[in-house]
């Protein structure tokens, strides 16, 4: 029996042990071995494309002959992929020859142009569009960080303030005024001139820029700066589904670097080496700058929601920010609403479409003035020998004048600003005919902004503290109503000829200015700041009411563009635009901005067909001219007059006596810029390396500034006139480019350089005349007159450095300056320790020789590597936080100075620290800008599409010689490349997680 079983399991091991044989055997002789050759049309090899058995993992790639080679189950389907190619799947066999045809998807991506929509293969101007997975990642409270090094020409210069703002220029300095007059305009959804706080920077889908004046013609008056144009998110249709999703982030600041300032010890070694008489020693050990500095806290949260049927979509979306500066004391903290519910009726021909946005915020900031009121300032010059608080738990106070403690400035003086802005919008689109659209625009939005700020009754500020707490509060308010009607018609006849013809009108009104405040002090105590007025126990008199003027600004506009492009090959543009606005004078309000531009597709020529190399070759031309009527009020053109403090009695009534503060020019007139552009658009290996190079001339005439006028003649100093003329040429390259591409792995890089020149041509004319301008004081200690380190003069950029020149130390350890000829301007030969004026002279230049943005995006399989570098090359740039605090007037006055005075400064130089070079240094930097590692978790079976994790560190590290806290200082306005040691906020660097959902 046992025999018997022993066999039947014998026999049983050997019936399996075959079956499993039989198995293997089966699928090895299943898989079969097949070859084939990718090509593109023109029959060159494709290296790299991507061979994959359909419905498996199972894949290879093509060898360096476009040869490929693969194990595959009978009758197996492969799918083919390319960069730059359209995909495509055929049957698995023997020596296939596989073409791939070129993916036009590039050139037919839509751009978002003034007014409407075309082509990306028939735009005839200079234009950069940038969608929301490329735009820059961080910590942002304005959207425009999100464009620094994107844009070839775009210059963005950061800030580390909570509260603060970008300083944007485009190919280059357009004015002489500040503020808006240099500022980009914003299109928002086809809404010109919206504030761009009003955009969530998750709300963004992409940016258009517009960079040429043949594309910002078309926006007139206030287009000179270029033109941002910003798509939001909007519904989506046909679903019938309802789509969530949320994007947040946590982030971390801690400022990049601090000066490397003397410590108590430091200063008392210096003092004892030196036999010093020193009476400011405190007796304490204190770091200010660690007690000022702290690690920011910051986060954000965006939930948006949309979805929508076939005719009837929807969005909305709520995004709150709530961010904490690296200065103790400033934060600031906004919400975002936006929503939008579009819908077809009349059987399809008319799209209606409603919106509300809505932004509140608040700003709260610290004291960041001259003469020594500044946290930023006082963190470094305040003594470190002095406690925080005395024995009675009371600031410690510096000695002399101008001298506080930056705690009691942080503590004692505060201030916060609260925004408020509300948007509606309505949209209307009559489909007439095929091809002939009427669209009409209106937009509504008011804004408010209230300041309060309160010195408490222990303000170290000067004259504070007699008035036992003081409070200071003033609300404006303002609205404005855009409407715009335009229409578009758009045919293509017998297949070859495109016609595209617009035209409209819009008008516009802005009120604003209007508001009043208060100034009140003596309190009892400190408890409720400026929250309760009425408790001050006196108001000094009407000097304490301040008011705006109320201002009504209307423009009003006319303006079409004609469009023809035969075959996609050949394509001509024009576009016209008649602006006029009440802020000008009477004579001088209306003004026409043209432009023209044409385009030739190389590649779209028989003679180009039979060619491998170009996919696309563009060459583009165009000449336009834009204004620049931002910045301008109500009263420009006009005289006004005001309070000028001094009271007269008639009739037993009392008046205020008025006095001019601004002269009327009724010849006041648009500052008007002329653009040549030359551009060429490439793309070749199938679209696997593209881009533009551009060449453009810029030259702005009739500039705006306050000219001196003799006061015995006007009553008042200076008149506003249209007099200068600036000039701008440069060249911009962009490089886009997939260097490798493999089944699970890709790299994505982009290049973009730029290189601008700038020159005043002209500042005077036989009416109003000046040799120069004069800007860019840093304050230094001791220089209390002639402190200026910069000139805007006739046949130089702005930001040119006109100083001495430093040529080192005597024998007796003093500092010498070279000597200059009064009438050459050139050297004597000769040296002196005190310079005079005739020995300034030009040495240098604020602005940029090269700007590069530099991207990278490494993708493998669900995993996502971006680093992002950013440089600025061939610049200077004025360190006036070292000029000061190695000044010797700073160490005397009982103030903290760097280390550099106590170490490496003669101190037989006890000469002040005149503007000259031995303070001016390169400016040169490249930075890792932003670093972000992202894992995608998809594939979810149920209510959640995706989870994506991703952590970035902006700011990573920055390779410059520069001695400063940071190379990356402001170069905008007429004073660039100046490093103001009390208003240039640190910047940061910046550790984020986040993470993004899609139910």
């Amino acid at each position: 029996m046992h025999n018997v079983q022993d066999s039947f399991r014998s026999n049983c091991k050997r019936i399996v042990a075959a079956v499993v044989l039989l198995f293997i055997g089966t699928i090895a002789f299943a898989q079969s071995k097949v070859t084939g050759t990718v090509k593109d049309s023109g029959g060159e090899p494709l290296i790299g494309v991507s061979v994959v058995e359909v419905g498996t993992s199972n894949g290879t790639v093509t060898d360096i002959n476009g040869n490929y080679t693969l194990n595959v189950k009978p009758g197996a389907r492969l799918k083919i992929s390319y960069v730059g190619f359209n995909p495509k799947e055929v049957r698995a066999g023997d020596k296939t020859m596989v073409v791939l045809e070129e993916d036009n998807k590039t050139l037919n991506e839509v751009v978002v142009v003034g007014y409407g929509t075309m082509r990306r293969k028939d735009v005839t101007s200079s234009i950069t569009t940038i969608k929301s997975d490329d735009l820059n990642k961080g910590v942002f409270t304005d959207a425009a960080n999100m464009l620094q090094g994107k844009v070839a020409g775009l210059v963005v210069t950061s800030t580390g303030d909570p509260n603060g703002s970008p300083s944007i220029t485009l190919r280059g300095a357009s004015s002489l005024r500040s503020g808006a007059a240099m500022q980009p305009y914003y299109v928002v959804d086809g809404i010109p001139g919206v504030d761009i706080s009003m955009v969530a920077p998750d709300d963004i889908e992409s940016i258009d820029v517009l960079r040429d004046a043949t594309a910002t013609a078309i926006y007139g008056s206030k287009a000179a700066n270029g033109v941002i144009i910003i798509t939001t998110k909007s519904g989506k249709n046909g679903g019938e589904r309802t789509n969530v999703s949320y994007n947040g982030y946590v982030g971390f600041d801690r400022i990049s670097k601090t000066l490397d300032v003397a410590s108590a010890q430091d200063i008392r070694d210096f003092v004892t080496k030196n036999g010093l008489s020193y009476a400011y020693d405190g007796g304490g050990d204190t770091d200010w700058q660690q007690e000022v500095l702290r690690t920011g806290f910051s986060h954000n949260h965006n939930v948006a929601i949309n979805g929508g049927s076939k005719k009837t979509n929807y969005m909305g979306s709520v995004n709150y920010m709530n961010r904490e500066g690296v200065i103790k004391g400033s934060n600031m903290y906004r919400l975002n609403v936006r929503s939008l519910l579009s819908t077809k009726v009349l059987k399809d021909r008319l799209d209606l479409s409603v919106g509300a946005n809505m932004m509140y915020g608040m700003h709260r900031g610290v004291k960041m003035d001259n003469e020594g009121a500044s946290v930023l300032d006082a963190m470094n010059y305040f003594n470190p020998t002095n406690e925080v608080t005395d024995a009675n738990g009371n600031w410690t106070w510096g000695s002399g004048s101008h001298n506080f403690n930056p705690m009691s400035l942080i503590s004692e003086d505060t201030s916060e600003t609260f925004w408020k802005r509300n948007q509606f919008i309505g949209k209307a689109t009559l489909h007439i005919i095929d091809g002939l659209l009427l669209n009409m625009n209106y937009s509504y939005d008011n804004f408010q902004h209230t300041y309060s700020a309160y010195d408490s009754h222990n303000s170290q500020l000067p004259g504070l503290s007699a008035y036992y707490g003081k409070a200071d509060r003033n609300t404006y308010f303002g609205n404005s109503q855009t409407f715009e009607t335009y229409a578009n018609y758009d045919k293509t006849f017998n297949k070859v000829h495109k016609l595209s013809l617009m035209a409209g009108y819009s008008w516009e009104e802005r009120n604003s200015n209007d508001g009043f405040g208060l100034s009140v002090h003596n309190f009892f105590d400190d408890t409720l700041k400026w929250n309760n007025l009425t408790y001050a126990g006196q108001i000094d008199g009407m000097k304490a009411v301040n008011s705006g003027t109320k201002e009504t600004v209307r423009n009003i506009s006319f303006y079409g563009r004609a469009g023809y492009s035969f075959n996609s090959r050949y394509m001509l543009q024009a576009t016209l635009r008649r602006d006029g606005s009440s802020v000008f004078g009477k004579d001088h309000r209306w003004g026409t901005f043209p432009s023209v531009s044409a385009a030739w597709n190389i590649t779209e020529e028989a003679f180009m067909k039979n060619q491998s190399i170009f996919s696309n070759l563009k060459l583009r031309l165009g000449y336009g001219v834009s204004g620049n009527a931002l910045g301008f009020g109500a009263y420009s053109a006009v005289a006004t007059y005001g309070a000028t403090g001094s009271y007269f009695q008639s009739n037993g009534v009392t008046y205020v006596s008025l006095g001019a503060t601004k002269l009327a020019n009724e010849d006041l007139k648009w500052e008007t810029t002329g653009m040549f552009n030359l551009g060429i658009d490439y793309a070749v290996l199938g679209g696997r390396l593209n881009g533009s190079l551009e060449f453009y001339h810029k030259k702005t005439k009739d500039l705006i500034w306050a000219y001196p006028v003799s006061s015995f003649i006007y009553p008042f100093g200076s008149i506003q006139a249209n007099v200068g003329e600036i000039a701008n040429k440069g060249v911009e390259f962009t490089l886009n480019a997939i260097p490798v591409k493999t089944k699970d792995f890709e790299w994505n890089t982009t290049l973009n350089l730029a290189h601008n020149s700038n020159k005043v041509d002209r500042l005077s004319n036989e009416k109003y005349h000046t040799d120069v301008f004069e800007q860019g004081d840093p304050m230094v200690a001791g220089v209390s007159a002639n402190g200026y380190t910069q000139r805007v003069m006739e046949g130089q950029p702005i930001g040119t450095f006109y100083m001495y020149e430093f040529a080192g130390y005597n024998d007796a350890g003093k500092a010498t300056y070279y000597v200059h000829d009064a009438k050459t301007n050139e050297r004597t030969g000769e040296v002196t320790t005190a310079p005079v004026y005739k020995d300034r002279t030009v040495v240098g230049n604020a602005q940029p020789k090269l700007n590069l943005g530099w991207n990278n995006t490494l993708n493998y399989k669900d995993w996502s590597l971006t680093m992002f570098f950013t440089g600025v090359f061939g610049n200077k740039i004025y360190n006036g936080s070292r000029a000061h605090y190695t000044a010797p007037d700073v160490f005397s006055g009982g103030r903290n100075v760097l280390k550099e005075y106590i170490y490496d400064r003669p101190y037989t130089d006890t000469y002040s620290n005149v503007p000259s070079t031995r303070f001016l240094e390169k400016g040169d930097y490249l930075r890792l800008q932003s670093l972000t590692l992202g894992y995608t978790f998809r594939y979810f079976n149920g209510w959640l599409q995706s989870l994506q994790l991703y952590m970035t560190c902006n700011n990573v590290f920055t390779l410059t010689g520069y001695k400063g806290l940071d190379p990356e200082v402001n170069l905008g306005g007429i004073d660039p490349g100046v490093d103001y040691r009390w208003s240039n906020y640190p910047h940061t660097r910046t550790f984020m997680m986040g993470a993004k959902l899609n139910f």
